[in-house]
């Protein structure tokens, strides 16, 4: 690892760009699993439905990663702006790899109208990982920002499960309460911890000022995130979105939505 280092940071366009043909392999190797029937017979929950399984794989590899590195480096949460390893240099690689690999999956597959609030979340995370890799400054930060992945987990379970229509199963049921506890712990905690320490050294901090506006706009996306959650699964309306066959494109994206 130590030797691999010097390459991934002489280049870490290259090394970004390996890491996003690797996902896009796992895309390709993970569309020859059996899919329920229900998102067979439509077209965009076929695609929601591979697009999630590799945001899956990247939630638990990255969700784990992150937590592990902490607990072997804890000096990683008390040094945002400076402190970095071999290891977590090199999975905010993996990780900026695999966001611009699903920007081109919603992109290329016309999906872009439909999901432009992720592409917005994607622009701004490959963004400030980029200029982390470019200037090894802020590494750790981008590492504990990869902790809202351990609940991304659980979101893309939930969404799955909505796909097979499987919302009444007691997975579901248990998993909504997982989400919960996982999203207040894992994303809105982080997400204060990185606003803290931003405005709290914002004085010394280089590029701050961006850094802040990024979180803040992250903040307000994850905050309107967590009140249609809530509302849907604690607070559900009695009109159901979509038909019985579920076979409505229209009707299927706006029931995803929530």
């Amino acid at each position: 690892m130590e030797a691999l280092l010097p390459v991934l940071k002489s280049h870490p366009g290259l090394s970004v760009l390996v890491c996003s043909l690797v996902f896009r392999v796992a895309h390709q190797l993970l569309q020859r699993l059996p899919v329920p029937k229900a998102v067979q017979q439509d077209a965009f929950r076929s695609w929601k439905w591979k697009n999630l399984s590799v945001s899956m794989v990247h939630s638990l590899l990255t969700g784990t990663w992150a937590l592990t590195c902490v607990v072997i480096w804890p000096e990683t949460l008390s040094n945002i702006h400076k402190y970095h390893t071999p290891l977590s240099y090199l999975l905010i690689c993996v990780s900026t790899g695999y966001f611009v690999q699903d920007a081109g999956d919603i992109i290329l597959t016309g999906h872009a109208r439909g999901s432009w609030e992720f592409l917005l979340h994607h622009a701004m995370v490959i963004w400030c990982f980029l200029y982390a890799l470019y200037t090894q400054l802020y590494i750790a930060g981008a590492l504990i920002a990869l902790f809202v992945e351990v609940n991304s987990v659980t979101l893309h379970l939930r969404l799955m499960l909505k796909l097979a229509d499987f919302q009444s199963s007691s997975m579901y049921h248990i998993n909504k309460f997982a989400n919960l506890f996982t999203y207040v712990l894992f994303r809105l905690s982080t997400q204060f911890y990185l606003t803290w320490y931003i405005v709290h050294n914002y004085s010394w901090l280089d590029h701050g000022g961006y850094f802040f506006v990024t979180m803040m706009v992250m903040n307000i996306m994850i905050v309107i995130y967590f009140y249609r959650l809530l509302r849907a699964d604690f607070f559900p309306r009695s009109k159901s979105y979509v038909g019985q066959n579920g076979t409505h494109n229209n009707n299927t994206k706006k029931f995803l939505s929530d």
